[in-house]
């Protein structure tokens, strides 16, 4: 009897000394699994695009352990601190090397705009871009021309929208209007093509003398075209 009181002891304990030890490893593992510690930018910070388009890069960020490894899944998101801009997705699960990426739209009209990137418990970061806006209607053909009056004139005249660096603005809407001369433009209104430019036709007003034309963009001066109607 007294032996096996002795063998069900030595049972017991066995069955409890697995437990503990069980116990410990869950621990173990738990305590190793990999903890967020700093965010960083991979990709995409400093690009410049014209308003309302998407940046050519995407936004690549990474999540690294204190000691330099990367973390998988784990969510990092992503909101338009200014400007007014979009991004797509606004949430995204890092991967196998720690890192999320997402798509910036940047909004329209403000020249410097920025993105922040945030991930639960770490500081968050912030990624900046400029956006370029029109800043300047230019004649680029066809002013100061003459003609007989109401005859088309010879060189259709041409405006050109840009942003700073002279850089072109594309698909951006310009009206024309005939000030002086009683004349006709045709098109009326035409979006700006991959160099920025609206070409139209001027028909010359019957009346001989000066006539004049304004080309507008939203936000800008008129920029004025003279011709002048001979008899």
């Amino acid at each position: 009897m007294h032996s096996l009181s002795f063998g069900r002891s030595r049972v017991a304990l066995a069955i409890a000394s697995i437990a503990l030890l069980t116990a410990c490893a869950g621990d173990e593992a738990t305590s190793s699994d990999p903890s967020p510690a700093s965010l960083i930018v991979v990709q995409g910070t400093n690009q410049a695009v014209q308003g309302g388009k998407e940046l050519p890069n995407a936004i690549v960020l990474r999540v690294l352990t204190t000691d330099g490894k990367p973390v998988e899944k784990v969510p990092i998101g992503f909101t338009v601190a200014t400007g007014g801009g979009s991004v797509t997705p606004g949430s995204v699960l890092t991967d196998a090397n720690g890192e999320a990426r997402t798509k910036w739209v940047l909004g329209p009209t403000t020249p410097e705009q920025s993105l922040r990137a945030e991930v639960a418990g770490i500081d968050p970061v912030t990624i900046n871009a400029t956006a370029i806006v029109p800043t300047e209607i230019v004649i680029a053909q066809g002013n100061n021309q003459s003609a007989r009056v109401s005859t088309i004139l010879p060189t259709s005249v041409v405006v050109r929208v840009v942003g700073v660096n002279n850089t072109p603005i594309i698909g951006v809407p310009v009206a024309f209007q005939v000030t002086a001369g009683a004349g006709v433009i045709t098109p009326q209104s035409a979006l700006t093509n991959s160099f920025g430019e609206v070409s139209v036709k001027w028909t010359l007003g019957p009346t001989a003398g000066i006539n004049t034309v304004t080309a507008s963009v939203a936000n800008l001066s008129p920029a004025p075209v003279v011709a002048t109607a001979t008899p």
